[in-house]
C-alpha cells in the first residue's frame, strides 16, 4: 500500500453505556501511515490537518463533520468526537501509530531509558520519572539492586546456620535437613516480599494525598495475617502455605506502612531535619519494641497460657484490639496543613455553606481516617469519558452548551440525572492542574446543597458556575489566613484520560 494511503477498519455498532447515550456511534480507525495528501473526506473521518484547512475554507466543506473535542489517553489511544450535519455525535477511536509515540509529549514518555516500556516505568520509577526526581535518582537506583540482592544471598545463607544452630537437622546428623528448612522458611519470606512489590509498584502514588488512612489499613491487613500464623498449630502439616499468606498479608501491610510514615515523618521535620526525625523515632521504636519483647516473653512463661491455646487466641485478640484503637488515637492527632480530596470536601463544604472555613487544626479532628473516598457524600466521579457525560436525544447540542458554558475552566462538570442518588462527574481537559480539582469539588457541592431535580438542568450548572466565580476567591483567601498550605494541594488529576479541544462546533 503506497504512503499516502490510510487504511480503515470501520466497524460500526450503537454505544450503549450504563449511562444511557443513544445518540453515540462509535467507530474504530487504525491509520496505517499518513500524509498531506491523505484522503480523509472518503473516509469521514477528519484529522487536526483538516479541521485547519475547513476553517480556512469559511463553510465550503459543510458536508464535512467537525471535530469538537478529543479525548487523550495515558496509553497513546485517542477518541475523536465529531458532529455530522444531523447534529449526530460520532467517536472515532485511533490507535496511536509508530510516529505518535515518538512524538509524544513528556507526560506520556521519558527522556530516560526509552527502551523500557511505559507500562514498566510506570510500575518501577515515581510518577513523573524523570523529571520529579533528583538527576542522581537513577544512577543510585541501579547501583542500589545489585547492592540489595547481595544483601539477601547472605540473609539466605545465615538463615541455614541459624535453623541448625536451634537444632533442625541435629537428629539426623546431616546438614541437608537444616537447608531444606532454609529454602522453605526463605520461600515464606519471599511469597510475601511479592505483596510489597505489587503495592509500592501499583499503588506508590495514593501515599502522598492520605497517609493516616493508609498507614492504619496497614495495621487492619497487618492483623488479618497474623490470623494466619495463628492457625498454623491447627494445622501443621499446611505450615508453609499458611506462614506464606501470613507474610504475604503482612508484607502488603508493611508496604502500606513504610511509605505512609515516611510521608508523616516530612510532615513532622518542618525544620528541614527529616534525618533527626527519623532516628530519633528509631530509638521511640526500639525502646517499644523493648518492653514489648519483655511482656511477650513474660506472657509465654506463664504455663495456664502455653498450654491452652484459646487462652492464647483470646489474648492475642484482646491486644491486637488494644493496639488498633492506640493506632487510631495516635493518626487522629496529626496535623496536616495540606489539602487532600477529605478536607478539601470539609473546607468547601464550610464555605458554602456558611461561607468560613474551619483551621486545620479543627479540620483535621473532623477528617474521617476510615472513610473511603469513594463512599462521601456528594459522591464525586473525577476522569469520566464524555459518552457517560452526555445523555439525551440531543447530545450535540449539549455538547456544545457545555464547552461553551465551560470555555474559562480546566473541565466540564455534569450531574449524573440517571440516578436517584446525587452523583457528579467531572472530566479534565489538558492542562488542568490541582487547583482545577478543587474548583469542581467547590462546585459540586454547592450543586449538592442546592440541587433541584425539578429545574432545568443546564440553569443550575449555570448558577452554580457563577456562585464559583464569585466566591471561589474569597475562599483561596480564607484557606491563607487559616493557616493552610494553598502551594501543596495533593489533589491530582487523572492521567487516564484528558480532553483536548480543538474548535467549537
Amino acid at each position: 500500500m503506497p504512503c499516502g494511503a490510510v487504511q480503515l477498519s470501520l466497524p460500526t455498532f450503537a454505544f450503549e453505556s450504563s449511562r444511557n447515550t443513544p445518540n453515540f456511534r462509535v467507530f474504530h480507525s487504525r491509520i496505517a501511515c499518513s500524509s498531506s495528501s491523505s484522503s480523509s473526506s472518503q473516509s469521514g473521518i477528519p484529522t487536526e490537518d483538516d479541521e485547519i484547512a475547513n476553517q480556512s475554507d469559511n463553510g465550503r466543506n459543510r458536508g464535512q463533520p467537525h471535530v469538537i473535542l478529543v479525548e487523550r489517553y495515558g496509553n497513546g489511544t485517542a477518541k475523536r468526537y465529531v458532529v455530522d450535519d444531523e447534529l449526530q455525535v460520532q467517536a472515532f477511536i485511533e490507535e496511536p501509530s509508530s510516529k505518535a509515540i515518538t512524538s509524544r509529549s513528556p507526560d506520556f514518555s521519558n527522556t530516560e531509558l526509552p527502551w523500557l516500556p511505559d507500562t514498566v516505568k510506570d510500575f518501577v520509577f515515581p510518577a513523573g520519572f524523570p523529571g520529579s526526581v533528583s538527576d542522581d535518582y537513577l544512577l543510585y537506583m541501579l547501583l542500589q539492586f545489585p547492592t540489595n540482592v547481595t544483601a539477601w544471598i547472605c540473609h539466605t545463607l545465615v538463615t541455614s546456620s541459624l535453623l541448625k544452630a536451634v537444632g533442625v537437622g541435629s537428629f539426623s546428623g546431616s546438614t541437608a535437613a537444616a537447608s531444606a528448612a532454609a529454602i522453605r522458611w526463605v520461600s515464606k519470606d519471599g511469597i510475601g516480599a511479592i505483596g510489597r512489590l505489587l503495592i509500592g509498584g501499583r499503588f506508590g502514588n495514593l501515599f502522598d494525598d492520605d497517609p493516616k488512612q493508609w498507614r492504619l489499613y496497614a495495621d487492619f491487613i497487618g492483623s488479618a495475617g497474623s490470623i494466619f500464623d495463628l492457625t498454623t498449630p491447627l494445622y501443621p502439616a499446611y505450615f508453609l502455605p499458611l506462614a506464606s499468606l501470613g507474610n504475604l498479608a503482612k508484607a502488603v501491610a508493611r508496604g502500606l506502612k513504610d511509605p505512609s510514615f515516611r510521608v508523616i515523618q516530612n510532615h513532622f521535620a518542618i525544620s528541614g531535619n527529616l534525618g533527626d526525625v527519623a532516628a530519633k523515632e528509631e530509638v521511640w521504636e526500639v525502646a517499644a519494641q523493648l518492653f514489648g519483647l519483655g511482656f511477650g516473653i513474660l506472657f509465654l512463661d506463664t504455663p495456664g497460657l502455653v498450654r491452652s491455646y484459646p487462652i492464647l487466641v483470646t489474648t492475642w485478640m484482646v491486644i491486637r484490639l488494644l493496639h488498633l484503637w492506640l493506632r487510631y488515637q495516635s493518626l487522629s492527632v496529626l496535623q496536616f496543613n495540606s489539602i487532600n480530596l477529605k478536607r478539601a470536601c470539609i473546607l468547601v463544604k464550610s464555605h458554602v455553606l456558611h461561607s468560613t472555613v474551619p483551621g486545620y487544626v479543627d479540620c483535621n479532628k473532623e477528617e474521617n481516617i476510615l472513610l473511603w473516598p469513594r463512599f462521601m457524600t456528594p459522591r464525586i466521579t473525577f476522569g469520566v469519558p464524555l459518552e457517560e457525560m452526555i445523555f439525551g436525544e440531543k447530545a450535540a447540542l449539549m455538547v456544545k452548551a457545555l464547552l461553551e458554558a465551560y470555555a474559562k475552566e480546566k473541565y466540564i462538570l455534569v450531574v449524573n440525572q440517571q440516578k436517584s442518588d446525587f452523583e457528579v462527574f467531572v472530566s479534565f481537559k489538558v492542562g488542568a492542574t490541582s487547583i482545577s480539582v478543587l474548583r469542581s469539588v467547590w462546585q459540586a457541592y454547592w450543586l449538592h446543597e442546592n440541587w433541584n431535580s425539578s429545574n432545568n438542568a443546564f440553569e443550575q450548572l449555570a448558577q452554580s458556575r457563577l456562585e464559583m466565580e464569585v466566591r471561589f476567591e474569597d475562599f483561596i483567601q480564607q484557606l491563607n489566613g487559616s493557616g493552610w498550605d494553598t502551594h501543596q494541594i495533593n489533589l491530582k488529576v487523572p492521567k487516564e484520560i484528558s480532553l483536548d479541544e480543538l474548535s467549537p462546533i
